[in-house]
């Protein structure tokens, strides 16, 4: 991301692509405009026109980018299917009466979802040993939480 300072920045001027970092111009401009669907950037068409960040860097979480910018890391709907197993025959895990790995990437998913929500596009901008120290007391923060209270589910017979 880059902060909003002065006119728009093109695509060709994005941190993400001038920096070396091997990505093509037309990848970038699909990511930025996911971005923008979002309504985490703002377009300006024109000679002048580029990219620019919606709100402040501050505004903006590393969850919410991640969040538009990929899928979620366990989605409980659909993970079961996806993961049945070869001995399935209808579509549904065998295992779904019991499985382990369902609240294990469930407790990793919102672990990981809160550390990042925790971390602004803002905090980004520190030195590496900054950052990493940042991540340490926000990881501390959302392991500290207290779990969120479980979902009773009665049978109507």
């Amino acid at each position: 991301m880059f902060a909003p300072v002065g006119p728009c920045a093109t695509v060709a001027d994005h941190p993400g692509y001038r920096g070396g970092r091997g990505l093509s111009v037309p990848y970038v401009a699909k990511l930025l405009s996911v971005l923008r669907q979002a309504g985490l950037v703002d377009s300006e068409r024109g000679r002048t026109g580029g990219y620019r960040l919606a709100g402040t860097l501050s505004d903006v979480s590393l969850g919410q980018v991640l969040l538009v910018l990929g899928e979620r890391l366990f989605d409980e709907p659909a993970y079961c299917q996806k993961h049945a197993g070869s001995e399935s025959h209808d579509g549904n895990c065998v295992h779904h009466g019991g499985c382990t790995l369902r609240a294990l990437w469930g407790t990793l998913e919102q672990w990981m979802r809160n550390a990042l929500d925790r971390i602004t596009l803002a905090d980004l901008l520190q030195s590496e040993g900054g950052i990493t120290e940042l991540l340490r007391s926000r990881l501390a923060e959302t392991v500290l939480e207290p779990a969120s209270p479980l979902i009773t589910l009665t049978l109507e017979r």
